[in-house]
């Protein structure tokens, strides 16, 4: 189930592309429409993530620090959080196995700078499919 450099951009696609289904679906079925996840929101999730790939890219072994895990913890933390608050980044979240991929990382500064490029991905591939700001 884990990602890698040579599947991550597919992965991504496939994640966008199941999220925005299962809104369209959703929307047919309910008479309260959750809508997909906003670029805005998706932003906010790669830039929390971002904040740790600056210190992790400075990190010259490739096991990083107990600091910088508890900061992985904490991300896996927001994003729960976030998806607890809002429908749409739930089913994002989970169709997009992020919570999978952070637990993952163990420790591993590879492991971490392929989740961000993975996150990145999501960012782009939603943008391409017609995500927007609501």
């Amino acid at each position: 189930m884990a990602i890698t450099e040579s599947d991550y951009v597919e992965k991504a696609e496939h994640a966008v592309l199941e999220h925005k289904k299962e809104m369209v679906d959703n929307n047919q079925r309910s008479k309260k429409p959750i809508g997909m996840v906003t670029t805005s929101k998706i932003r906010n999730l790669l830039a929390m993530s971002a904040d740790i790939y600056n210190e992790v890219i400075n990190c010259r072994s490739e096991a990083l620090s107990e600091e910088i895990r508890g900061r992985i913890s904490y991300l896996k933390i927001r994003f729960i959080y976030e998806a607890g608050r809002e429908p749409s980044v739930k089913s994002f979240i989970e169709k997009a196995c992020i919570l999978n991929y952070i637990k993952e990382i163990n420790g591993s500064k590879k492991k971490y700078l392929l989740f961000h490029k993975y996150m990145e991905a999501l960012v782009a591939y939603h943008r391409y499919y017609g995500g927007k700001d609501n």
